[in-house]
């Protein structure tokens, strides 16, 4: 079993050109990813900032563009083609600067949004969406054999990711929603290991982020009921974060950083 612990994550800085994306309030959206970001390095990790990219108006989504597991960065192939550079970019961050060993897809025809890439520690989920197909599941498969890999479909026009994250070790969070209960029963039926579930009744509130012992969730403005669940069943420390202007865009807290772990020294960008 690969460890839920981090030390790294990568992030990217909102440019100007994100309140194209949605009636979007900026300044209101900085001053969120700047509590999330800093809450990262409360939490242990050396965070790398890079910059905006004006050209890229979904740049902080940094999530979508590798997977990073063990050690080794998998570059993903985004479903939408506007977002090839923000790929080029990850690439060059964590192969020059990180020093990471990279894996390239081969396959032209493969699709994949790091969105829909569910790693439990032990086996890897792959959604198929709107944004990765059958070619895109295979790439993760091939780049990570020591883990079972197994693609799952999904129906509505969301990521996978947006229907179920990790809330803990062995810990599934899912929405209560129709389209993530079938999500859930499908990977209970295909999974090679057994989870527990944590069903949230706010189909938002799906999407965490479990680092270094902690679940950080959305806040109770946004989501009362699930912050409800998550007090009585999560025995283990959480912080909530504001997330209502990036989540116009279709953000979650797991889809505004890529999260690995290492121990050698790296360069400060």
């Amino acid at each position: 079993m690969a460890s839920l612990k981090f030390t790294h994550a990568v992030v990217c800085r909102i440019p100007l050109s994100f309140r194209t994306r949605a009636e979007i309030e900026l300044e209101e959206a900085k001053r969120q990813h700047e509590a999330y970001v800093r809450l990262l390095r409360e939490l242990g990790l050396d965070v790398i900032e890079l910059p905006p990219d004006e050209s890229l108006p979904e740049c902080v989504f940094v999530e979508d563009t590798a997977v990073v597991c063990n050690g080794i960065a998998l570059i993903t192939r985004p479903g939408a083609p506007t977002r090839i550079k923000e790929v080029e970019t990850i690439r060059a961050v964590l192969k020059k600067e990180l020093d990471l060993p990279i894996v390239e897809i081969g396959d032209e025809s493969a699709k994949l949004d790091g969105g829909d890439v569910l790693f439990t520690g032990r086996e890897f989920f792959v959604g198929l969406s709107e944004w990765t197909n059958e070619a895109g599941a295979r790439a993760v498969a091939a780049a990570f054999p020591e883990f079972p890999c197994t693609p799952v479909k999904v129906a509505e026009s969301r990521h996978l990711k947006a229907l179920v994250s990790m809330a803990g070790p062995d810990v599934i969070c899912v929405g209560a929603g129709k389209a993530a209960q079938e999500v859930l029963k499908r990977i209970e039926r295909e999974a090679t290991f057994s989870y527990q579930t944590l069903t949230v009744p706010e189909d938002i509130a799906a999407n965490v982020l479990y680092v270094n012992g902690t679940l950080i969730h959305r806040s109770e403005d946004e989501i009362p009921e699930s912050c409800k669940v998550f007090a009585e069943r999560v025995d283990f420390a959480q912080r909530a974060l504001n997330m209502s202007e990036l989540a116009k865009a279709g953000s979650g807290l797991t889809s505004c950083c890529l999260l690995f772990r290492r121990t050698r020294h790296i360069r400060s960008l």
